[in-house]
């Protein structure tokens, strides 16, 4: 009894982390995740961890080690746009329970709190908003804050300041508030004085509170979800506008082995039977079954739920796969969900996660395909070139009509026919065909969606900058900051 005891603090932990994920479901009907499945995640963690004679050194190790473990289990089912959320619901419910975090401030951060009264005048009318000087009044009315709107009205050239920087996230409050308050405090007042910039707030939060890697979610490894999976576990793609598993799914079953033995079928009307029956063979004899677009037939779903519950550690065959995509829908069977491995295929957020996702997939990773190019030198760096270009097109969709009048959908089939064309265009020619690429990449490939004609001149423009003789020089750089470069001669595969 007395050693069990000695956990209390990771099992305290564990009911705090899984009620965290449990209000997922309010975000997406998608998110559903069963205690038994979060229950099988702790025990791995337990054998995963790095043991320890000293117990408070061994709690330490498992709760930063299934903490993390849960993060990145929980975020390869997740929308990108949900993952910095889910980041500071798991900061902030680990703060609450320790009971460094009070409701009525977490209240204040989702809402902006309740007037319960006539606010003063405003005295900063020259600079401030009535909104934002509202919310002060409100945040006053806080514990925590009691007396910043005096401080404010007594030095508002030093917050005006703040209120006035590009990255009022980073500024210092003015004495003594800064130090006075925490990361957590520190994150009203930027809600109060500049909203616009919660999201690189909330990143700053997390990292403060967590670490960095909670803000740098893992890219998505398909091989991964395989081999946590089971005969028993369905796994299901969830989809999003322009994401298509099945390029990825068809290269896993062929290195698998399973190239020849996974059927496919997209659900609708009258595809319920020979689903079923599908799955019936491939549940006896073995094999992968791939059943599209869930979401098309909900009426076919209670049927899919119930042949889902009757497999069987004994009767099920140990290669059988049962492989699900569906858009998001209220339809889709809970316990499917709950006991599925549920994977997001989107492109991920941010440059660096961008190009890392990018040589990550196929047929970038397959070092046959890579090393098949008799030009190394050239296609490394151009290779390098078209990720970054790949990942500069999406990331212009975060401006809105700032970066592309019209949001288009740029996937990894562009980048991967993008590829393909230019390791045989190295191939063939002696000289590298510079205007062929560009406009193959440029007008056919990812121009081919491209509709506007000011679109179609800014993608031209910039892809020129990826695309030209310059990128084969020593000192090619595609970032003012020179973080990004392309590699150096003789870089090679690895």
């Amino acid at each position: 009894d007395e050693a069990r005891q000695g956990y209390r603090p990771v099992a305290e932990r564990g009911s705090v982390l899984f009620f965290c994920i449990s209000a997922l479901a309010n975000i997406e009907p998608m998110y559903q995740y069963s205690l038994t499945w979060f229950m099988n995640l702790f025990v791995q963690s337990i054998q995963m961890s790095e043991p320890s004679s000293d117990l408070s050194q061994r709690l330490e190790n498992l709760t930063d080690f299934f903490t993390y473990f849960l993060y990145k289990m929980i975020c390869r089912s997740l929308f990108e746009k949900d993952k910095l959320l889910f980041s500071v619901m798991l900061a902030t419910r680990v703060l609450e329970s320790t009971g460094k975090l009070d409701a009525s401030e977490m209240h204040f951060l989702s809402t902006g709190g309740v007037s319960v009264g006539e606010p003063p005048a405003n005295a900063l009318s020259d600079w401030m908003p009535e909104k934002v000087w509202q919310e002060l009044c409100r945040l006053d009315g806080l514990p925590s804050f009691k007396g910043i709107l005096e401080a404010i009205t007594m030095m508002p050239h030093k917050w005006k300041e703040v209120y006035d920087s590009s990255t009022p996230q980073n500024e210092s409050l003015p004495a003594p508030w800064h130090e006075k308050l925490s990361d957590f405090h520190r994150l009203l007042v930027l809600r109060c004085l500049r909203p616009d910039k919660l999201v690189p707030g909330f990143m700053g939060f997390v990292q403060a509170i967590s670490g960095q890697r909670f803000v740098e979610p893992p890219p998505f490894n398909l091989a991964d979800c395989f081999a946590d999976s089971s005969a028993l576990t369905p796994l299901i793609f969830v989809l999003s506008p322009g994401a298509d598993p099945m390029a990825s799914l068809l290269k896993l079953a062929e290195d698998k082995g399973f190239g020849n033995k996974m059927q496919t079928i997209s659900l609708g009307q009258g595809q319920g039977p020979i689903a079923q029956k599908m799955v019936e063979d491939a549940y006896t004899n073995g094999g992968w079954v791939v059943l599209q677009n869930c979401h098309l037939y909900p009426s076919w779903m209670p049927t899919l739920e119930r042949i889902t519950e009757e497999f069987k550690v004994d009767t099920a065959h140990s290669n059988f796969r049962l492989w699900l995509t569906s858009y998001p829908s209220d339809k889709f069977p809970v316990t499917i969900l709950q006991n599925g491995i549920k994977m997001t295929n989107e492109p991920p957020k941010g440059l660096r996660q961008n190009l890392l996702r990018s040589f990550l997939s196929d047929p970038i990773s397959d070092e046959e395909f890579y090393n098949a190019c008799t030009k190394q030198d050239e296609f490394g760096r151009m290779l390098y070139g078209l990720c970054f270009f790949h990942a500069f097109v999406q990331e212009r969709r975060k401006f809105g009509p700032l970066g592309w009048n019209i949001p288009y959908e740029f996937n990894e089939s562009d980048l991967r026919i993008s590829v393909r064309q230019l390791s045989m265009f190295l191939n063939e020619y002696d000289e590298v065909q510079f205007k062929a690429l560009r406009y193959l990449t440029g007008e056919c490939n990812y121009g081919g969606r491209v509709t506007d004609d000011s679109d179609r001149r800014c993608l031209m423009t910039n892809l020129f900058t990826f695309y030209n003789p310059e990128v084969l020089g020593d000192d090619c750089s595609f970032s003012e900051s020179g973080l990004f470069t392309a590699p150096p001669i003789g870089a090679g595969y690895d």
